[in-house]
C-alpha cells in the first residue's frame, strides 16, 4: 500500500528516509514529558518522546513555514486592500485508514503546534461529529455503512469549514461518542475562533461531496497529510484494537459493543476480521487510499506503528 519509489523527478513527492527527516527540525526544540505523550496516544498505537522529537517537531516546523506565509500574505494584502480583516484559522486535514493511527497523529500535531512561537490556539475537531444519527442512518439502510462517504451528513461540515473561512466567531460542532457508537444529542463541541484548526477523519480528502454541490471538503484546508501503511499492518492493528476493546470498553454495559463482550480470543478474532473485510477494507480500498496523493505530506508507518519515512509534496 505504500507509494513505489517512483523515480523523483516523474514524483510530485519528495522522499525523505527517518534519518534525513529528523535532521530538519531546525533551530527550535520543545520540551513533553511522559505524561504528556500518555494522554496523546489512542488504544494500541505505541507513541514514544522519541516519536515526536523526531517525526511532529520537524513536521510542526515545516507547518510554521506554511503558517507564516500565511500570516505575510495575509498582511500584504491588506494593505494593498487598504483593509483591516482579521486573519482567518491555517486549516489543517489529516485523513487515513481507521486504525491507521491518524487521530494520534492529530492529537500530538495540535499538542506540538500548540508550542510554536506565539502559542497559537489549536482546535481538533473530527469529522466522527459530522456522521448522520444512527436513527437516520437505519431508516436509510446505511448503519453498516458508517464511514464511507454517503454516512457523512457533508453540507454540515461544508457549513462549518465555510463558516470558519468566512470569519465566524464561533461554530458548534456535534459530537460524537464511540461508547455509545452514535451521535451524543445534547453536547457540542464549541469552536471559538482558532489560529488553527485541525479537521481528522478518514474521507477528508474525498473529492466527492453532497449532490449537486461541486465544494468539497478539502477545498478548505490549507495543508493536509494522509498517514499512511501497508494493508495488512492496518488490518493488524485493527484486529488488535478489536481486542483490547473486547476486554475493556465493551465491558461497559453502556457500550453499543457490549453484546461482543462475552467472547472468547478465537470468537472475537473472527468477528473483527469479519468487520473489517466487509466494512473497513471496501471503505479503504473504494475511497481512502485513492486520496493518498491528494495530500501534501504523507506520513508512511511501519508495522511497528512508527512512522518510518516521509513524502513531502514539492512547491
Amino acid at each position: 500500500m505504500s507509494p513505489s519509489n517512483t523515480n523523483a523527478v516523474s514524483s510530485p513527492f519528495q522522499l525523505f528516509e527517518r534519518a534525513e527527516w529528523k535532521s530538519l527540525n531546525g533551530h527550535f526544540s520543545h520540551h513533553l514529558n511522559q505524561d504528556d505523550v500518555d494522554n496523546l496516544h489512542a488504544l494500541n498505537e505505541p507513541l514514544n518522546i522519541k516519536e515526536i522529537e523526531e517525526i511532529y517537531f520537524p513536521l510542526a516546523h515545516l507547518i510554521n513555514i506554511f503558517l507564516e506565509r500565511a500570516k505575510d500574505a495575509h498582511a500584504v494584502v491588506n494593505g494593498f486592500l487598504n483593509k483591516h480583516t482579521q486573519r482567518l484559522p491555517f486549516v489543517i486535514g489529516i485523513a487515513g485508514s481507521v486504525a491507521a493511527g491518524k487521530s494520534t497523529t492529530a492529537r500530538v500535531l495540535q499538542k506540538v503546534l500548540s508550542m510554536l512561537p506565539g502559542k497559537p490556539q489549536v482546535d481538533l475537531v473530527t469529522t466522527d461529529g459530522f456522521l448522520y444519527p444512527n436513527k437516520v442512518l437505519t431508516a436509510r439502510g446505511m448503519l453498516n455503512r458508517k464511514g464511507f462517504p454517503e454516512s457523512y451528513d457533508t453540507k454540515l461540515l461544508l457549513n462549518f469549514l465555510s463558516a470558519m473561512k468566512s470569519g465566524v466567531d464561533e461554530f458548534d460542532v456535534p459530537v460524537y461518542s464511540h461508547l455509545a457508537y452514535d451521535i451524543l444529542e445534547d453536547h457540542k463541541q464549541k469552536v471559538i475562533r482558532p489560529d488553527i484548526l485541525i479537521v481528522e477523519g478518514i474521507n477528508v480528502l474525498q473529492v466527492n461531496s453532497s449532490k449537486g454541490n461541486n465544494v468539497f471538503v478539502s477545498d478548505y484546508f490549507d495543508y493536509s497529510i494522509y498517514v499512511d501503511a501497508e494493508e495488512k499492518d492496518i488490518m493488524d492493528w485493527y484486529v488488535s484494537r478489536f481486542e483490547s476493546l473486547r476486554a475493556t470498553s465493551f465491558q461497559n454495559p453502556g457500550s453499543y459493543f457490549h453484546r461482543y463482550a462475552g467472547m472468547d480470543e478465537k470468537e472475537s478474532l473472527a468477528m473483527a476480521t469479519s468487520i473489517w473485510n466487509e466494512i473497513n477494507k471496501p471503505n479503504l480500498q473504494e475511497n481512502i487510499l485513492p486520496t493518498r496523493y491528494r495530500a501534501d505530506l504523507i506520513l508512511e508507518k511501519g508495522s511497528h506503528h512508527f512512522v518510518k519515512r516521509i513524502r513531502v509534496r514539492k512547491t
